[in-house]
């Protein structure tokens, strides 16, 4: 938004703030003397009075300040042994006399030597020499010494840059031989910084080469000026350990008393380049060595602090002023802008109110510094009084102040109230500059003030003045919520006649139309503009035709990505795979099968990335055959498949049913040394082996998954138990679980009920029962749970833990299940307890439970261990009235039973009867039915069905 930008002391320099008032009491400081003002957008030289050399004065008789064709003097400042002060208002303002380049060795002794003198004089001709061309503003007006006449000279500069130099003055050579010819070890210290600050002025190895012989001439005793001179020579290289040294050496050595001056050199540095740790470091060093700051030391800080917008240090900083009662105006000003653009607008005010409190007078920038902080947040009532305020005091308003109030009342939405300041500004005989304009454009648009948008953009063009980012976004946003696309097409032209790039045009237009769903007038809008130039620039392209696809318009799409003129291979396959992404995530699968359709294809080198993608996409649309074909293809090409591309395959055919095929594609990975499964890839690993009932594999995954190191969360965890729990020995399953716990991870329902199965088939109940109890505490018991460990305790036989369980369950609210029922019917009966074996089967039918397969069984396998062959008969009857048949399992019991029973020839039409019904007999059928032969003495028989199961090969093959 154009919000107006107020200029505080460490701010930017800005152009608006050229025409201050001619009241304004602007605290001069070390900027405005030899550079370029943050406080004045000017470039400032001065004019120096030569006539005081022994006492080290140099009078500033005005600055100049170049601007707009014009020059201005303004109030005068002096420089007392390297010290800037001013001599209009009497502040107490200090600053330092910038210096460059920190001396090399050099060495004094007695009387200056004529080669040192002969180096000194040819290092400021050569520079003299190397600035004496002229260069556009490089020159400057100084008093010629002895006359008033003014005379130009170009003179170097120091820049803001390492390498910069300050604006000099340069003697004839034969004034500076003079100069160095007239000291000797006799010399006054008075004398010597005289010296010292003459040639300070025309070359800083030369100064410090001097400052070195008057260490060795004891000139430095006591001597805080000179040492003033060298620490600012020695700030400007940036050497801060010697600076550091130096510092050390002025109290140690030379007796002399740190004072803020001493320290303000270098923190002026620190400020003009600014290097905040630097700056900070120096500042607190001042405050450790118990250094009073004073106006200067807080004004370049916060000057500092403010363009780096380095809230923090600044609120130190501040606190350490007014602690030591301090009156930086520049500071309160300072933290009011930093307040501000940080948004914290209540501590802007309570800076304010600070400032009431101390009784600082507000200059006018600090008054401007307010109004835009009332202004920011809104709250124009107390805005106005800051005017009325501004008023009162005398001071002129100008353009700056009447833009910050208009801003305001567009932040609000007022537009009546800003019309009205907009008319005030007229009346006081201002003109409207370009930052009114671009505020009332702002304003409106926020009030969705459609017409008077346009009017006063047009008005703002029309004055010769350039809209910026912030008026085109508001404009476009403007036009796509009204629908004029005539308009929209002119902002747009506007805007690359601006420099604007396309890209940037391009991303603003489908922003503001995508947001209130008219993307589809986007690619009219372009083509009634600089659609061609942007057929050639891909990342216009790219974006245009990814807000196309995001907003379902394929079709406009399509038109682009047929008609584009550049060719970027790499480009386009990266375009084509966001576009993919896109729709996948979007659900529309079958737009992204259409976009894969178009894209160009390279049957050598396919793109893997959108292979996978492509993959993916087909995977959920359930057409398994296509995604399978990319994978062959991928195979066939010279492409090197990576973890994900694996990871998206055995994905697939999980998600296809089917695991074998995963578990080729994995061992294919696995022949890639390289490739190292993630945690994702991991899981469905183990997921895809344990459908395979891959037992070995699951352990060897396990074991990889350790030896990689992969972070092991909730998911993992559990998944490796329920997984890899059969697969692993029992004491490494319960360090996995124990470690799970121990991390503060949850067991889900089927982790635990796992581990349940697994213990109580090891015979490990207490670990069972601990198992168990967690699992109710933390309500994730279910039916399965109780069933696991009934059927624990009646495989153990241990009948009373199993009726233990059994009410449980009931306590718990699940009826007893035809599981526990079967586990219950088994125990009892291999055991005999055939009253229990009934008193189960009532319980049963009381229930009215459904019997299984698993309960006929049970009750066949019983009676037939018995002989009781009439009961067989009978639950045979009961099977199939209920619609059921005997299955394999069924038909191996009764032929046991038929053998018990010396029935062996009903066992043999059993056996004839499976073939009829299509159920293949498997090694314990030709067992129990030889077995039954034996019992019956039909050996012959039972040597040729034994030779018949070997001639089959069901002999080799597991029961």
């Amino acid at each position: 938004m154009a919000a107006l930008r107020i200029c505080t002391p460490g701010g930017a320099p800005d152009p608006r703030r050229s025409n201050l008032a001619a009241g304004s009491a602007v605290q001069l400081g070390p900027d405005l003397v030899g550079f370029s003002s943050w406080v004045l957008p000017i470039s400032a030289g001065f004019a120096v009075d030569r006539r005081h050399p022994a006492g080290g004065v140099a009078t500033c008789h005005g600055l100049l300040c170049a601007e707009s064709g014009r020059r201005r003097i303004y109030p005068r400042a002096s420089s007392v042994s390297g010290v800037v002060s001013s001599q209009e208002d009497g502040s107490s303002g200090e600053s330092t006399v910038c210096v460059s380049d920190p001396p090399d060795d050099a060495s004094f002794s007695g009387k200056m030597s004529s080669d040192l003198h002969r180096d000194m004089v040819g290092g400021l001709s050569s520079i003299a020499r190397s600035f004496g061309g002229k260069k556009k503003g490089m020159k400057f007006r100084r008093r010629v010494q002895g006359g008033n006449k003014l005379a130009r000279r170009s003179t170097p500069r120091r820049a803001n840059g390492k390498s910069g130099e300050d604006r000099r003055i340069f003697l004839s050579d034969d004034d500076i031989s003079a100069i160095l010819s007239s000291v000797t070890d006799e010399s006054s210290i008075d004398e010597c910084n005289a010296v010292l600050i003459r040639l300070e002025k025309h070359n800083d190895k030369t100064a410090l080469g001097f400052f070195e012989w008057m260490k060795v001439n004891g000139k430095l005793k006591g001597n805080a000026e000179a040492y003033h001179l060298a620490l600012q020579a020695i700030a400007w290289k940036e050497d801060w350990e010697t600076a550091r040294q130096l510092l050390h050496e002025m109290v140690a050595d030379s007796g002399c008393t740190l004072d803020a001056r001493a320290f303000n050199g270098l923190i002026y540095v620190c400020a003009k380049r600014r290097l905040v740790d630097w700056g900070t470091k120096w500042f607190h060093m001042m405050l450790e060595r118990e250094v009073q700051p004073n106006v200067s030391t807080i004004g370049m800080l916060m000057g500092l602090y403010q363009r780096t917008r380095n809230l923090l240090e600044a609120e130190f900083a501040f606190a350490k002023m007014r602690n030591c009662s301090i009156k930086c105006i520049n500071a309160y000003s300072a933290m009011i802008t930093l307040y501000t653009r940080s948004g914290l607008f209540a501590k802007s005010e309570e800076v304010i109110n600070m400032m009431n409190y101390d009784e600082v007078v507000p200059d006018v920038e600090n008054w401007l510094v307010r109004l835009n902080a009332y202004s920011q947040q809104g709250k124009m009532e107390e805005a106005e009084l800051v005017l009325k305020s501004m008023v009162d005091e005398g001071i002129a308003l100008d353009v700056v102040a009447y833009n910050t109030l208009i801003t305001g009342y567009g932040k609000v939405s007022d537009m009546q109230k800003a019309m009205k300041v907009l008319n005030r500004l007229r009346r006081a005989g201002l003109a409207p500059d370009e930052t009114t304009y671009r505020s009332m454009i702002e304003g409106f648009g926020r009030a969705d003030k459609y017409k008077e948008s346009i009017l006063y953009y047009r008005k703002l063009r029309k004055s010769g003045f350039k809209p910026n980012a912030s008026n085109f976004y508001t404009m476009i946003n403007l036009l796509a919520r009204h629908d004029d696309s005539e308009g929209a097409a002119e902002i747009l032209e506007d805007m690359r006649a601006a420099g604007c790039q396309c890209s940037s045009i391009v991303t603003v237009l489908v922003r503001a139309y995508g947001s209130v769903g008219r993307m589809d007038k986007v690619l009219q809008i372009l083509q009634a503009c600089f659609y061609k130039k942007i057929l050639f620039d891909a990342t216009s392209c790219s974006i245009l035709v990814t807000a196309f696809v995001q907003n379902s318009l394929i079709e406009e799409a399509m038109c682009v990505l047929c008609e584009k003129k550049w060719k970027d291979y790499d480009f386009e396959d990266n375009l084509y795979h966001i576009l993919i992404c896109s729709c996948k995530e979007a659900g529309c699968y079958d737009d992204a099968v259409r976009i894969y359709n178009q894209m160009p294809k390279s049957a050598t080198y396919p793109n893997l990335r959108i292979y996978c993608s492509m993959i993916d996409v087909f995977s959920t649309m359930g057409r398994f055959t296509d995604a399978e074909t990319l994978y062959l293809e991928l195979k066939a090409s010279s492409c090197v498949l990576d973890m994900i591309a694996y990871s998206v395959i055995v994905r697939m055919y999980i998600k296809a049913g089917r695991p074998e095929d995963a578990c080729v594609a994995l061992e294919d990975m696995k022949k890639q040394k390289e490739i190292v499964p993630d945690k994702y890839l991991f899981l469905d690993m183990l997921r895809t082996y344990q459908k395979c009932g891959l037992l070995e594999k699951l352990s060897d995954t396990y074991y990889w998954i350790l030896k990689c190191q992969v972070e092991l969360d909730e998911a993992m965890y559990n998944c490796i138990i329920n997984c890899c729990g059969r697969a692993l020995p029992v004491d490494e399953l319960s360090r996995i679980f124990d470690e799970m716990i121990q991390q503060g991870h949850l067991a889900n329902t089927v982790t635990l009920n796992v581990l349940l199965d697994i213990y109580g088939k090891a015979a490990l109940f207490n670990r069972a029962e601990k198992v168990f109890l967690m699992a109710r505490k933390q309500g994730l018991a279910d039916i399965i749970s109780y069933n696991t460990i009934i059927a624990a305790y009646a495989k153990n036989g241990d009948f009373r833990s199993m009726t233990y369980f059994v009410q449980r369950m009931q306590e718990a609210g699940f009826p007893v299940s035809l599981e526990a029922y079967n586990c219950m019917l088994d125990a009892y009966g291999k055991s005999g307890q055939l009253e229990e074996f009934d008193a189960v089967l009532q319980k049963m039918k009381m229930a009215r439970c459904d019997f299984d397969h698993y309960t006929y069984n049970i009750m066949i396998n019983i009676y037939g261990r018995r002989g009781w062959i009439e009961g067989v008969a009978n639950v045979l009857a009961e099977l199939k009235s209920r619609g059921g048949e005997p299955d394999l399992y069924s038909y191996n019991t009764l032929i046991k039973a038929y053998g018990i029973a010396k029935m062996p020839e009903d066992a043999v039409k059993l056996m004839q009867e499976m073939r009829i019904k299509g159920i293949n007999a498997d090694r314990v059928t030709y067992t129990n039915l030889i077995a039954a032969l034996q019992r019956n003495e039909n050996f012959l028989e039972a040597v040729k069905w034994s030779l018949w199961m070997k001639q089959t090969g069901v002999a080799s093959t597991r029961a």
